[in-house]
């Protein structure tokens, strides 16, 4: 069910993952305000769920990539 993470080579999604999860850099990642949003309770306007997702979407996909790897290789 998970092998389409498999067409993801690791070359394109680090960089990804690094790039937008660390974007802007500053005064402060959009990834780290709007995650500071969600467990405060603030996280409600459209533009913010969407940056949410944006910047962490990638980050996301390299977790799963790298478990999935993980779990394949035991």
């Amino acid at each position: 069910p998970m092998k389409w993470l498999d067409n993801i080579p690791y070359v394109v999604i680090v960089p990804l993952a690094v790039l937008l999860g660390l974007a802007p850099f500053t005064p402060e990642p959009h990834l780290w305000e709007k995650l500071r949003m969600l467990f405060a309770g603030t996280l409600v306007r459209p533009i913010d769920i969407f940056d949410l997702f944006l910047h962490g979407t990638p980050l996301l996909i390299l977790l799963l990539k790298l478990g999935y790897t993980a779990r394949k290789t035991t």
